[in-house]
């Protein structure tokens, strides 16, 4: 099988058996089967309380995963998550709204963020404290933690969305150039992504 073959396929639940994937999790119900189905490819995750939550006047990000502060010193498997998302790109008088975005490309935006989850479940407290000041003050270390979240991404078998979201932001010309440019700089590109996918077929 070719390696395009390979980061194309995709899962195909029912609405039904995606619900074994909501245990602890506050979901939009706008957003709800692209969320399950992301956290399909993280059965890992199964259990770990996160919170998908909308927060107005989101600029530096369109989505960001973060532990809940207060539930910071407990046990790693007690601890709590939150992914903010905003509702939509602003565009001079124009919105995209994120439901209006294709789903194979919400997924893999999603399942990006869920990869930084699975990095903080592996910290401890002075570890999370450490990647928190440094996501803070140095772009070599927001490098760092982006291409470690799409190597989960990718691991779990996300790729081929991830490539679509990449593609999407990308080669949308409607999106903001500095958005674009952000990406660029700070994310794997498609490519890489492919190569990653090939290597680990070999």
């Amino acid at each position: 099988m070719s390696t395009a073959r390979k980061i194309s396929q995709a899962k195909y639940i029912e609405q039904e058996d995606l619900e074994q994937f909501a245990n602890k999790k506050v979901i939009p119900e706008i957003l709800r089967k692209e969320i399950l189905t992301a956290l399909s490819y993280y059965p890992m995750l199964k259990d770990t309380t996160i919170t998908f939550a909308f927060k107005e006047s989101f600029r530096k990000h369109f989505m960001q995963a973060q532990p809940v502060i207060s539930t910071m010193f407990r046990r790693r498997e007690e601890r709590e998550y939150i992914i903010l998302m905003n509702k939509y790109f602003e565009i001079e008088d124009e919105r995209i709204f994120i439901d209006s975005m294709p789903v194979d490309v919400l997924v893999g935006w999603i399942g990006h963020e869920l990869g930084h989850i699975v990095d903080y479940t592996h910290r401890g407290f002075f570890s999370l404290i450490k990647f928190g000041i440094g996501y803070l003050i140095s772009k070599s270390f927001i490098i760092g933690a982006e291409r470690v979240a799409d190597t989960y991404a990718i691991h779990q078998g996300l790729a081929g969305h991830l490539i679509q979201t990449k593609n999407y932001i990308l080669n949308h010309t409607h999106l903001p150039d500095r958005f674009k440019s952000k990406i660029r700089r700070l994310y794997m590109p498609p490519e890489e992504v492919m190569m990653l996918v090939e290597k680990a077929h070999k």
